[in-house]
């Protein structure tokens, strides 16, 4: 866990900022999402919406456009289902961390995938373009990839952190998972089957999500321990 080194009646300067931050990125990721959702309600055009879409148009070319169709795969549900699978085994059987891992995780994306579906029903906005080459089809906002992949790379962030891996491999590893969830992201509106607006509102709800799962399971390890180091020194004193 994140705090695991931390006394439970002492938290260090480091711990405090953390926290801090952590909620921070939470709120302002549900404040970002809540702005866009009001105005999406309010069938709002976006400039920004289509300054991007002038860019990936400016930028296309056959060899471009097949490297983004790949990327967007790793975002896409089969891929994100099957992923899933394979770490909650490892998580429930092989991981030496915490057995309440895999429960979280299991959390962290079913929950994800339920407010997806859920918002996509209530804003009902459609697709720039329909293709289902690319699951490309259904509501628009927000988009299922990149709340999707922010959740489950994301999460894989959080497990690098509180690995045992030297800093030098975390801050490889996490970059290049933080690299992927961008180009997933990017990837929907340079194939055309998501406005800007729409990944920037699954980002920050993936982000939202993801940041409650773990606080919630920091918290509970935290009390965990409180409570077992409380039990040990009345058994001691008594």
């Amino acid at each position: 866990m994140l705090f695991r080194g931390i006394h439970p009646s002492e938290p260090s300067k480091a711990s405090v900022v953390t926290v801090i931050i952590g909620f921070f990125l939470m709120g302002a990721a549900f404040y970002g999402f809540i702005e866009l959702a009001e105005d999406v309600m309010e069938d709002e055009k976006f400039a920004v919406d289509q300054a991007v879409s002038n860019l990936t148009a400016a930028l296309s070319t056959p060899g471009f456009d097949q490297f983004m169709g790949t990327v967007t795969e790793l975002g896409s549900v089969w891929w994100i289902t099957v992923g899933s699978a394979v770490m909650l085994v490892y998580l429930a059987f092989f991981s030496k961390t915490s057995r309440w891992l895999w429960v979280f995780f299991l959390v962290n994306m079913i929950g994800i995938s339920a407010l997806t579906k859920g918002l996509k029903l209530l804003f009902e906005r459609q697709r720039p373009e329909v293709l289902e080459q690319y699951d490309g089809v259904g509501y628009s906002f927000p988009s299922g990839h990149s709340s999707g992949a922010m959740a489950f790379y994301g999460f894989l962030i959080y497990l690098t952190v509180i690995s045992p891996l030297h800093k030098k491999w975390k801050w490889t590893i996490n970059g290049l998972l933080t690299a992927l969830i961008i180009l997933i992201a990017a990837s929907r509106t340079f194939i055309g089957v998501h406005y800007f607006t729409d990944i920037a509102a699954g980002i920050a709800l993936g982000l939202g999500w993801l940041l409650i799962c773990i606080a919630s399971l920091e918290m509970m390890m935290w009390r965990r321990r409180r409570n077992d180091q409380s039990s040990e020194r009345q058994t001691m004193s008594s």
